[in-house]
């Protein structure tokens, strides 16, 4: 059997080059852990003719993608070019169908396509891999489907978006509104020029996803879950929630109730001395709580080329050393759909801030409307801008069904005191 190993990459941006440079680099290094060199043969990309940073033989660049699945040298096709559909979707299906084995960072399409990407590799006996798409450098895929395949696992969580991080972190560092920070992690390259997709959810949302389906053996859920992102966090919520003992965080929790599925993505107030209170700037970080494991935890850069590529390397040798996995971890066949569970009947504590006019009888108004939805209030501080004649008042509410929560938020818009929409961030005991 050929010592060489020929891998196609379709894309080349800043993962692609990086990748590109780093398998270079360590030809030796893999060979003698692997028995085999990867051979990089063709490089896919729109513009063969632009100039680029890396020095790259023109035979290797090519503009028809397609030549990488047809291509009969080629073992590996590597996409790093992104997108749910379009071209990634595209080769990737092309590639599975024509027994080329796959390594992808794409965790949109897997989130979306995953469940038929599977079978279809399965169909054909090749690997499926995509331990770049969550967490970047963190090895949480084959952690759970290999070092933890014993477990019963009942709830996996984390911080799985490092630009939210360090947004959020630097806010609460330096005092900074979210705007600001944002345009910081702009021109320090933690953030895309548009970073909507981060912002607002999606991409953890993704990425959580592609956790429960490893972790609970289900098929990737088509349900819609609850999404939420950081655009309403103002300064000021994370100057109450630290007076109150708590920082905020946007995390993605996936967890199994009544045998039921609940994926989620949303700010939430933690413990301040908590384990992922303390994860900060761009890190990400995973919690897998199971038995007979207990809380596993796994932390680290989770974005940039450098802990990309140290993912993509590490599917490269797992396909190259020859061992065809299931891609989730078990058969498609043994992998079962699941229902949802009902969100509203979910219970929490909850942070409120609510902007008020400063008049004789606005607090009484407020707290008839927490009794009226049957929602107790365990910690309350009004702060007084008599400048303006508004004051602020921060509650903290006991546990509550979510139902109630949407009750009480809407009859709060209503109220002829309230000036805007009230903030709301649930509580998160972890």
């Amino acid at each position: 059997m050929s010592k060489d190993i020929y891998i196609g990459i379709l894309g080349f941006g800043n993962i692609g080059s990086y990748f590109y440079k780093t398998v270079k680099k360590n030809l030796k290094k893999i060979y003698l852990k692997t028995g085999k060199r990867p051979i990089i043969r063709y490089i896919s990309v729109k513009s063969p003719n632009k100039k680029r940073k890396i020095k790259i033989p023109r035979s290797q660049l090519i503009k028809d993608p397609m030549r990488l699945v047809h291509d009969k040298k080629i073992n590996i096709i590597v996409e790093v070019c992104g997108g749910s559909d379009g071209i990634a979707k595209k080769i990737i299906f092309a590639g599975l169908k024509n027994k080329k084995n796959v390594i992808t960072a794409n965790k949109a399409l897997i989130a979306k396509h995953g469940n038929k990407l599977a079978e279809l590799a399965e169909k054909n006996n090749v690997n499926f891999e995509y331990e770049a798409a969550v967490a970047g450098g963190i090895p949480i895929i084959k952690s759970i489907k290999e070092g933890l395949i014993a477990n019963k696992i009942i709830k996996v969580y984390g911080i799985l978006n490092g630009t939210t991080n360090y947004i959020l972190s630097n806010m609460e560092k330096y005092g900074k509104n979210f705007s600001q920070v944002l345009l910081i992690a702009k021109k320090k390259g933690y953030a895309e020029s548009d970073p909507k997709s981060d912002l607002n959810g999606t991409d953890s949302a993704s990425k959580i996803k592609i956790l429960s389906s490893i972790a609970f053996n289900i098929k990737i859920s088509k349900n819609k879950i609850l999404q939420e992102g950081i655009e309403k966090v103002n300064h000021v919520d994370l100057v109450h929630a630290k007076n109150l003992g708590y920082k905020i965080k946007l995390l993605a929790i996936s967890e199994i109730i009544n045998n039921k599925l609940l994926e989620r993505v949303h700010p939430c107030l933690v413990l301040k001395n908590s384990y992922i209170a303390n994860i900060n700037g761009i890190l990400n970080a995973v919690v897998v709580d199971g038995f007979p494991v207990g809380k596993a935890v796994l932390q680290g850069e989770g974005a940039g080329p450098g802990p990309t590529t140290s993912s993509l390397i590490s599917d490269l040798c797992s396909i190259i050393k020859g061992d065809v996995k299931f891609p989730f971890g078990s058969s498609y066949l043994r992998r079962k759909n699941i229902k949802r569970f009902d969100f509203y009947k979910r219970s929490c504590s909850s942070y409120l801030r609510i902007e008020l006019k400063d008049l004789p009888g606005v607090l009484s108004s407020i707290t008839k409307i927490f009794s009226k939805n049957k929602i107790s209030i365990k910690n309350l501080i009004q702060v007084p801008d008599k400048e303006n004649n508004k004051a602020s008042i921060i509650i903290i509410t006991h546990k509550n069904l979510e139902k109630r929560y949407k009750n009480l938020l809407k009859n709060l818009s209503k109220n002829k005191y309230v000036l805007k929409k009230p903030i709301f961030i649930r509580v998160e005991n972890l």
